[in-house]
């Protein structure tokens, strides 16, 4: 195999030639690296690359594998962390100057699994600042997708999603508020999940919303993010909000059978009147819900009527919980922050107490109306988006009254499981017409801590429709 065609390889495959040692990590990690070089430049999708440090414990790894002690599939892979997640030794900026010059003490607990697990870092990933989920606020410049040049990656792990499309690591982890890891999942034609609220560990990561972060794993296939999933899910004594229950193993999960597994399409989501869904948005998941229907799972649609206010009632939560993290440096650093960050925390120091506790209530009655769902099905299936990735402003400032309400709608689609806590992932369905393609994005969302039913069905619909952004050769 030519060192160059490694990075394009999936996890699972990679893995495979790993503990074969028909690849070395040395391999890998060099593979990469060379292509870091290359394609970063064009989209800024690291803000961090860890040269020394990456090719140091590859050489380790490989002696460990040539000595017969492998790990399993993660053992030498070349993963890349989001830059709100702390890493010993390696500074953690969140993409603020505030934080330029933050080094942890220690890693996260999600580094230390995969670091357990065998991963090595090649590098921490570019973001939105502090995850408010603006894609123009990095203080390290804009990261752009790698399906075209000036296209939204999604946010807040913009670099997360665009260094996975570009075969600029193997894996990565991204931080799911409102949807930061589905977002960029779906612009960048990847597999990302937002597992079940405490079912991973937060200990070590720079909170944006306490009552809605979650760390998921943005992954070019639903295996290989069942793979990263499993390395660092669990309970952590750590971090208060994990639940101590067993973690299923996700990728034996993967069979591919669904026969007579029930399957909700989410009405309000499907209505381009209602949430403003593009056709092309519909069809494609509509096509995908054929294809489910093919493999045997019962399809058919439910009514969620609260869906259209999710958005709303995100949002005010989650504004309302960011401001309250660091309010000494809104008072006195405000000039240091990107310019629309600062309006958005400055926004939400004036949501009166009576509204956030209005949202609270709403978003326990979210809660029940999916969860009732739940009794009458397995999944439901949903857009990710409301349409393709767009062509980012790289102006600073709110545009008009009209372009935030279009926002806060445009939230429903990811809000609903960020409020309720419920597992989703999204997963490419399907392309653009025209020139240059672009992904669109089905969601799969699942009961509490089923996050291996979601991924069963992902799989089965992946592997039949076989389409990955991997295979869909992202133009750089």
């Amino acid at each position: 195999m030519n060192q160059s065609d490694i990075p394009f390889l999936s996890v699972a495959a990679l893995a495979g030639f790993i503990e074969r040692k028909e690849v070395t990590p040395v391999d890998a990690v060099e593979a990469y690296l060379e292509r870091i070089e290359d394609i970063n430049p064009k989209i800024n999708a690291f803000i961090t690359v860890l040269k020394e440090q990456a090719l140091e414990e590859a050489a380790s790894a490989t002696a460990d594998i040539a000595n017969g002690r492998y790990l399993g599939p993660l053992h030498g892979m070349p993963v890349g962390i989001k830059d709100q997640i702390h890493t010993k030794g390696i500074r953690t900026t969140d993409a603020s100057k505030l934080r330029e010059n933050f080094v942890p003490d220690a890693d996260a607990t999600v580094v230390a699994n995969l670091k357990k697990a065998g991963a090595i870092v090649l590098g921490k990933l570019n973001m939105t600042e502090f995850a408010m989920g603006d894609p123009i606020t990095s203080a390290f410049g804009v990261t752009h997708n790698p399906w075209e040049i000036g296209r939204n990656p999604g946010t807040s792990s913009t670099g997360s999603g665009a260094a996975t499309a570009a075969c600029l690591c193997a894996t990565s982890l991204g931080e799911d508020t409102g949807g930061s890891v589905r977002g960029p999942a779906a612009n960048c034609g990847l597999a990302g999940i937002r597992p079940s609220w405490g079912r991973v560990s937060r200990f070590g990561v720079d909170g944006a919303s306490w009552s809605f972060d979650t760390i998921g794993p943005i992954s070019r296939t639903v295996e290989d993010c069942a793979i990263t999933l499993q390395a660092i899910a669990g309970y952590d004594p750590n971090d208060p909000y994990t639940w101590n229950v067993p973690v299923p193993d996700y990728r034996q999960a993967l069979t591919g059978d669904i026969r007579g597994m029930r399957v909700g399409i989410v009405k309000e989501l499907m209505d381009p009147e209602v949430c403003g869904v593009k056709t092309e948005v519909r069809d494609s998941v509509l096509a995908a819900a054929q294809v489910l229907e093919e493999l045997g799972a019962n399809v058919s649609e439910v009514s969620l009527p609260l869906t259209t206010i999710s958005g709303v009632v995100m949002r005010t939560l989650t504004s309302t919980e960011r401001v309250s993290l660091n309010p000494d440096w809104l008072r006195k650093r405000p000039q240091e922050f990107h310019h629309n960050t600062r309006v958005a925390f400055m926004a939400g120091t004036l949501i009166p107490s009576q509204t956030y506790y209005k949202a609270q209530k709403a978003r326990a009655l979210v809660r029940r109306q999916v969860l009732e769902a739940f009794g009458q099905f397995d999944v439901l299936i949903q857009p990710t988006n409301s349409s393709a990735p767009g062509i980012m402003d790289l102006t600073p400032g709110v545009r008009s009254k009209e372009q935030a309400a279009e926002g806060l709608k445009e939230s429903n689609f990811r809000g609903l499981y960020s409020l309720t806590g419920n597992p989703a992932l999204s997963v490419c369905c399907g392309f653009t017409e025209g020139k240059k393609p672009l992904p669109l994005a089905m969601q799969i969302a699942g009961k509490p801590f089923d996050e291996a039913t979601v991924l069963k069905v992902a799989y089965a619909y992946e592997q039949t429709a076989n389409i990955t952004g991997i295979y869909g050769h992202p133009s750089l």
